[in-house]
Order: structure tokens, then C-alpha cells, then sequence
């Protein structure tokens, strides 16, 4: 029910969703068939876990609401996430929330967003421009109206367009990035990314005849370099709203904050990011002192030597959770070392770029 995922603490305390993407992370977590929402617990209870979790901490530590159980506007399932809202903002906590959704979002709806004084709140707008019904049924244009009526409105909270999964070929054209343009002009930040394929997403494809978009699946997020590069001359040559490759990055940047992930120290990442966003990451990033850095690592189970050079703190024996923990306590980025970051691949898949020191093919 509770998970650290990069974005932040993931409560799930209900699971369900009928929308029927087709490339839904929730394949990844055995629930995809669940299709009517069920909530597991009441709102306070759920609350009361997240708050007590290990990792939790209270001003600091980056909350997701339902992002892989459900959408959180659905109107069966809003009013509770408002519940959760406004638990966690009566207790005076500023931590950055984050709930992403692709369905209708009313003008009454922002009215309650508003009311939230204390939290940090983001609403991702996920938007896809995906034509195909089969692969995802619900139209593109229930989220772009409600990203406009989210930033029409906005005045404690921020919104972010969502701008995922591109796949080559299938929502990549000149007009779907014509699209994206005129949609960035309705949000305080846009964040685009590829797909998850994973092993659980390429069989749900393959039972249902859908299209593959790649011949493998990966770990990582699959955004190939010609898709990139066609999206950044784009972005260079029309008057875009700013626009970022990290979720974290256009959030810190929508409330006018460091990226709380430190990618500042993946340089690379930066080169699109705008110059005062620039400024205020890299005035925050600071490199962690490594004494402290290990006591905190062995406390969790870190095996092996600590390592902490320009761009990350790099460990050995400790699975994700404990990274983000870590990550999001230093505001430092924090790597497994088995599972290295090659350079202008940080968090994708190697399957469409060059190699990792970008001079040969992968």
C-alpha cells in the first residue's frame, strides 16, 4: 500500500481503475484487472501509515497519491483523496504532493485544490495525444480540457502537463508535438518521457494483438535519442512553456524550488532547463559529507564500499526505497552501483541512444 518510488511516497489505499490503458504501470503490480475502485482502509487510517512509515518526513519527504492504483479524479475516488488532502494539510505538513491524472477536472474541483494552505501540491496532467482506442480508450481531450481548467484556476496549487508515454511513430508527429506545444501554454511546467515496457506490459500487448513499439523490453523508460532530438529543435524554434525531462525537475520548478531529486549533479539533464531553475538547483546542491553519508547507509543495509563523486552517492545491497530515502535527504542522487548510469542515459533505457560514453552504438 505504501511504496518509495523517485517521485516521492506512493499511497495506495485504493486500487481499481476502469480506464484501461494499455500501457498502465498498474500491470506491473498484479491490479490491472482490478477495474472498480476499492478502497482498503478509510482515509484516516491510510493517512496515519504514511505518516508513521520509516521513511516518511514530515516537511521533507515528496508524497504521491494513488499513482499506480488509480486515477485520483475519478468521481468515486476524488472525494477521498480530497479526505486525504486535507488530513495532511491540517496537520500543518508542506510536503510536496503529487497526484497525476488524465480524467475531468471541474472548476469546483480547483476550488478545493486552492484551500489546501500548507501542502506543496502538484496535479500532473497526463496527456498522450494516442489516437489508437485500443491502446488507450479514454480521449486525449478530457485531460487537455482539464489541464486549462486546472491553470485557470490555479492559485495554491500548481499544474504540470504530463506529456507521456511518446512512442516513435505512433504519437510523435509533427502534430502531436504541435499539440504538446499548445498545451504547455496551460501549465507551469512540462515534463515529457517515454514508455515502461517492461516484460509483465510487452505480454498484455501481445495477448490483445496490440502494435509492439519495440522488439525488447528494458527497465528503464524507453525514449529513443531521434524522438528526443525532434522534440528539443521543436521546443527550440517556438515559443514553448518550460520544459523538462524529470518529473521532479518541472515540479521543483512549477513552485519555484530546487529539484528536491539533485539531478542538478546530471549535468547533462540540465541543458534545457531554464536559467533561474538553473540557479536555484545548483545554489541547493551541495555534496553530502561521506561520514554521515555511510552512517546513514549502513543503518539501512548498505554492503559494500560508499562512494560519493560529482553526480551521486553510489551504494552497493540496498534496494530503491532506501535509495530515495537517502536521495531525497541529501537532496543528492543516489545510485546502485550495479546498476550504473551511463552518461545522457540517466533513467532510460539504453534501446535507441548510443553508448554510454556516446560515441558508439549500443
Amino acid at each position: 500500500m505504501i511504496e518509495y518510488r523517485k517521485s516521492g511516497l506512493s499511497l495506495n489505499w485504493i486500487v481499481g481503475c476502469p480506464l484501461e490503458c494499455g500501457y498502465c504501470v498498474r500491470h506491473l503490480f498484479d491490479n490491472f484487472e482490478m477495474k472498480v475502485p476499492r478502497r482498503l482502509m478509510s482515509d484516516e487510517e491510510a493517512v496515519t501509515r504514511l505518516v508513521s512509515h520509516p521513511y516518511f518526513r514530515a516537511h521533507k519527504t515528496p508524497i504521491q497519491l494513488l499513482n499506480r492504483a488509480t486515477d485520483p479524479m475519478l468521481p468515486i475516488v476524488k472525494p477521498h483523496v480530497f479526505n486525504v488532502l486535507r488530513n495532511l494539510d491540517e496537520q500543518g505538513l508542506t510536503n510536496h504532493v503529487l497526484i497525476i491524472t488524465r480524467w475531468r477536472v471541474t472548476p469546483k474541483d480547483c476550488a478545493v485544490l486552492n484551500s489546501f494552505t500548507n501542502l506543496r501540491l502538484t496535479v500532473l496532467v497526463t496527456h498522450s495525444n494516442i489516437a489508437d482506442p485500443a491502446i488507450e480508450p479514454v480521449d486525449s481531450r478530457i485531460a487537455a480540457e482539464s489541464l486549462r481548467t486546472l491553470y485557470e484556476h490555479a492559485e495554491r496549487y500548481r499544474t504540470v502537463l504530463y506529456w507521456r508515454p511518446i512512442v516513435p511513430g505512433l504519437n510523435d508527429s509533427d502534430t502531436d508535438i504541435e499539440r504538446a506545444r499548445e498545451l504547455s501554454q496551460h501549465a507551469h511546467a512540462t515534463v515529457f518521457t517515454g514508455l515502461f515496457f517492461r516484460e509483465e506490459i510487452a505480454s498484455y500487448y501481445e495477448s490483445h494483438g496490440l502494435p509492439m513499439p519495440y522488439d525488447e523490453t528494458a527497465r528503464r523508460k524507453i525514449t529513443p535519442e531521434a524522438a528526443e532530438e525532434r522534440i528539443l529543435a521543436a521546443f527550440q524554434d517556438s515559443a514553448w512553456g518550460a520544459l523538462f525531462r524529470k518529473t521532479s525537475c518541472g515540479v521543483a520548478y512549477a513552485h519555484k524550488e530546487a529539484d528536491y531529486n539533485g539531478h542538478y549533479g546530471v549535468r547533462e539533464l540540465c541543458d534545457i532547463c531554464p536559467e533561474d531553475q538553473i540557479a536555484r538547483c545548483q545554489a541547493a546542491w551541495v555534496k553530502p559529507d561521506l561520514a554521515t553519508v555511510t552512517q546513514e547507509a549502513r543503518v539501512l543495509g548498505a554492503t559494500g564500499e560508499i562512494e560519493i563523486n560529482d553526480r551521486a552517492i553510489v551504494v552497493e545491497g540496498l534496494d530503491e526505497p532506501p535509495r530515495y530515502f537517502l536521495q531525497h535527504g541529501f537532496g543528492y542522487q543516489c545510485h546502485d552501483r550495479s546498476k550504473p548510469h551511463h552518461h545522457r542515459q540517466h533513467g532510460r533505457a539504453p534501446i535507441g541512444w548510443k553508448a554510454g560514453n556516446g560515441t558508439g552504438a549500443a
